[in-house]
């Protein structure tokens, strides 16, 4: 593994682990919101895995998160990350490209999908707009003012890389406009969806929404008493996809 700087279209540095192996697929990785590629090591474990599995696997910082240059967030930006990290693996010749996205990271990946991804992978993903309450239930009154008088706000965190991540206004925006028919109406690869039946910040009934719009092409895989982290059922997201990638890509 090397860790490599690839530049978005706004000339930032994006931060990436690259895997490499022998071989034309490539599986390229999407943390979730206020994360990092590291996602508190198990994005590492999975690239590891997969790349155990002959995959070349891309695992990069969106901006402003992780090692990444400082920006704040936005869907917009992010999308503009992720569409600059592709075009860097198609510029370096891998053309059988996997998405693999979690969370807010599944949302990206499906908002990059073009006809030549072979096949995008959803962890928890977000495809639906958050409830109506979700401002008041995600942040504090002292941070919804300081988004009001300020456009932005700070959250801080006491682990990873990054201590301090600027959150734009637009977020909340982006967040309570998601429509999943507009999101995923034109996606033709296959899709699996892996998704915990107690996860309390992205509803499973999303997930199981999503699979009606995506009809034949989607797979949704339920993990019973999982919720939104994952952390107790890593080798289960391993399998299930490398066994679902054998057969789809």
């Amino acid at each position: 593994m090397k860790t490599i700087k690839i530049k978005n279209s706004r000339k930032q540095n994006l931060v990436a682990d690259l895997y490499t192996r022998d071989s034309g697929k490539l599986i390229i990785m999407a943390h979730g919101f206020t994360g990092d590629r590291h996602e508190w090591g198990k994005f590492d474990q999975i690239a590891e895995a997969f790349h155990k599995m002959d995959y070349n696997v891309l695992n990069f910082d969106f901006s402003g998160s992780g090692e990444s240059d400082d920006d704040s967030l936005t869907v917009a930006k992010e999308v503009d990350d992720m569409k600059s990290v592709i075009k860097y693996a198609r510029d370096n010749n891998y053309e059988n490209i996997t998405l693999f996205g979690l969370s807010l990271g599944g949302l990206i990946s499906f908002s990059c999908y073009d006809e030549d991804i072979k096949a995008i992978v959803g962890m928890a993903p977000v495809t639906n707009k958050v409830t109506t309450n979700y401002r008041h239930e995600k942040f504090t009154p002292e941070q919804i003012k300081e988004f009001n008088e300020t456009g932005q706000l700070v959250y801080k965190r006491d682990k990873g890389f990054r201590k301090e991540i600027t959150i734009d206004r637009q977020m909340l925006l982006d967040r309570e406009e998601v429509n999943p028919k507009l999101l995923l109406r034109n996606i033709k690869c296959p899709v699996l969806i892996i998704h915990g039946d107690e996860d309390d910040r992205v509803p499973l009934k999303d997930s199981e929404n999503a699979i009606k719009v995506l009809a034949n092409k989607a797979e949704l895989y339920v993990i019973k008493g999982e919720g939104h982290g994952f952390l107790d059922n890593i080798d289960t997201v391993i399998n299930k996809t490398i066994n679902w990638l054998s057969k789809k890509v």
